[in-house]
């Protein structure tokens, strides 16, 4: 699990409808983000038990290295913003 600093980083899991719900809003922002498997990635699911209170909740998103144990899309969107602006899409100029 390699992460630069700045990036997005979604952990989820098959089946999980936050999870879905989440990915497919994103899908629709042209957000440039990774996505990890924590059932494909042991230290993924490490991680994401040590920010989520021993719990593999996700989606857990991270963003520039700080941690969101399932956030909304503006939450994550918001946090973007403010720590990793580079990766939002330029405006479209129309």
């Amino acid at each position: 699990m390699s992460e630069e600093p700045g990036d997005v980083v979604v952990y989820w899991r098959p089946m999980c409808p936050y999870c879905m719900k989440l990915l497919a809003q994103l899908r629709f922002t042209r957000l440039r983000f990774t996505k990890v498997n924590i059932w494909q990635d042991t230290d993924a699911a490490a991680f994401v038990r040590s920010v989520a209170d021993g719990n593999e909740t996700v989606p857990t998103v991270t963003v520039a290295g700080r941690a969101m144990v399932n956030p909304s899309k503006r939450e994550l969107l918001d946090a973007v913003a403010a720590y990793a602006p580079h990766l939002l899409p330029e405006e479209e100029s129309g």
